[in-house]
């Protein structure tokens, strides 16, 4: 799979600590910056990594900021995102399975390497639970973008 990744400031060394676990699992990974500690808008790297997705020129989406909130509130302002924060390894998997999520936000300041890393095989290994339940809730949600967001395509 083709994995972008962005962050700011708060993200760099967990990011740091992630691409080489996603290469050791098979997975091409972009990383759009920043690459130092030095005090950055997240925006300003988060949203050309959304926009990554919606483009599909990446599969998925791996961003960190402080706590994940910033960059899931971003990420969920582009059609065809669908970003998650996950603080452990068992919200990463329900992640996956019920909501079909294409892009995982982590903190940067509140989760260590170790189990960042654990975060991050179980939401790359999950699959979506295809159950006619789940199907039906992320079609609502799918609903809603369509009513809200705007497609890449449609934007000048």
């Amino acid at each position: 799979m083709k994995i972008v990744l962005a962050s700011d400031h708060a993200g760099v060394a967990l990011k740091k600590e992630i691409i080489p676990l996603l290469e050791s699992m098979g997975h091409e990974v972009k990383d759009l910056g920043p690459y130092s500690t030095d005090s950055v808008d997240l925006s300003d790297f988060v949203y050309p990594a959304a926009l990554e997705i919606a483009k599909k020129k990446a599969d998925r989406g791996i961003f960190i900021d402080g706590v994940g909130y910033g960059s899931a509130m971003i990420a969920n302002r582009v059609y065809g995102v669908d970003a998650v924060v996950c603080q452990d390894p068992f919200c990463a998997k329900l992640a996956r399975q019920h909501n079909d999520s294409n892009v995982l936000c982590l903190g940067g300041k509140i989760i260590g390497p170790a189990i960042a890393e654990e975060i991050v095989k179980v939401w790359m290994t999950t699959d979506f639970l295809a159950q006619e339940k789940y199907i039906r809730r992320v079609k609502k949600v799918k609903a809603i973008t369509e009513k809200h967001l705007k497609k890449l395509d449609e934007i000048n």
